[in-house]
């Protein structure tokens, strides 16, 4: 048998243990909603996979967009790009692009993600404070190599991969509509082409994709065996912890300060909401299913940033989580879930963030 049909079958026993265990009772996945959202998520890991791990080469990188309104996982964002790009420690890399409008750029180093595995951790970021941008937005940056004073970012001997990430304030979504212009290319190509695709290469190609699938899902930790979550995540359902910064959590952006928090809701309950927006480059909040895809930005006001939420007259902001539009502004749209997740990012903050108010309160009461 081929090298190539052994990987394949390999591949989709993966998939069967992903949709018995990772949508199943051992994920506490129980009703058939999310017995279905599981199975969505298995499929767009997939699509990740095939997109950009399939054919993954350091000599001669490509950026693929990470997350689109049609392939979520890991906490996407309704008003940001992210791109990732294949590297090695030991070689060098130029990169050009444009801010495109992004009211925040950066490049995040991931250490320990080879072959399709998920890092082991962030090893270096460099945002556009900290490179040369001209007028037109354009820019240039060389990874690797010999340091540099400027427009450089370090690689360590186990960099696997590249972040790019792209956050802009609109009122409409920038993950679906914004073209951001970006190259890389290695510095020390080698001699002439790649080799012919034969069933070694495929057969290593589709391994990649199998190995992507399982570090997303059956290799990561069971509900029941996950250890303390960081200080940032909320561990009491309609809460939230003080903002912080993530340290060097894998696929973290250094730069942010983070507050996750749970909704949990009866029928005719909602979750009011309130803060006040810091001195900063971005900030959101993202509303998440249990797998941590965003809710339908498309369609729904699922997220909310700068330009899409009214202050009140102090400057504060007062957010309404609920199952229906309860006629007043800032409401977040819960697509009828009971339960869910929501993300705010804060993105170079100028000192503390404040804490988050929330109250749970009748729905009747919200517009009185």
């Amino acid at each position: 048998m081929s090298e190539t049909r052994v990987a394949w079958a390999g591949l989709l026993e993966v998939l069967a243990e992903a949709g018995e265990r990772f949508a199943g009772e051992e994920w506490m996945v129980l009703d058939d909603r999310d017995v279905a959202e599981a199975h969505r998520t298995i499929a767009h890991i997939l699509q990740s996979g095939l997109v950009s791990h399939a054919e993954f080469d350091p000599e001669r990188p490509v950026w693929r967009r990470i997350v689109t309104p049609t392939r979520k996982f890991s906490g996407d964002n309704a008003d940001a790009v992210y791109f990732e790009a294949p590297i090695r420690g030991d070689r060098t890399y130029r990169i050009t692009g444009n801010l495109a409008g992004a009211v925040y750029t950066a490049f995040t180093v991931e250490a320990g993600a080879f072959d399709g595995s998920y890092p082991d951790r962030t090893d270096g970021v460099l945002n556009d404070m900290q490179f040369d941008v001209v007028a037109d937005g354009s820019y240039e940056i060389v990874l690797g190599g010999e340091p540099r004073d400027r427009n450089w970012l370090g690689l360590s001997a186990d960099a696997g991969r590249l972040t790019s990430r792209h956050y802009f304030e609109w009122a409409s979504s920038a993950a679906a509509e914004v073209h951001v212009p970006l190259t890389i290319s290695n510095l020390d190509p080698p001699d002439g082409p790649p080799p012919p695709w034969d069933d070694a290469l495929v057969a290593a190609a589709i391994g990649r994709v199998a190995t992507h699938v399982r570090s997303k899902t059956i290799d990561g930790p069971r509900p029941a065996d996950r250890t303390a979550p960081p200080d940032w995540v909320g561990r009491i359902p309609n809460g939230f912890p003080v903002p912080q910064a993530p340290g060097d959590l894998a696929l973290s952006a250094a730069d942010a300060h983070y507050s996750l928090g749970r909704w949990l809701l009866g029928p005719d309950e909602a979750l009011v909401v309130t803060g006040r927006w810091p001195e900063c480059r971005f900030a959101s909040v993202c509303a998440w299913n249990r797998f941590q895809q965003t809710l339908d930005y498309m369609n729904r006001p699922v997220s909310r940033n700068r330009a899409t939420t009214t202050l009140e007259p102090d400057g504060s902001f007062r957010m309404v989580v609920a199952h229906a539009d309860p006629g007043v502004p800032n409401w977040i749209d819960t697509e009828g879930r009971p339960s869910g997740t929501l993300f705010f990012r804060f993105f170079l903050p100028e000192g503390d963030v404040e804490p988050l108010g929330a109250e749970v309160v009748p729905f009747a009461e919200i517009g009185t």
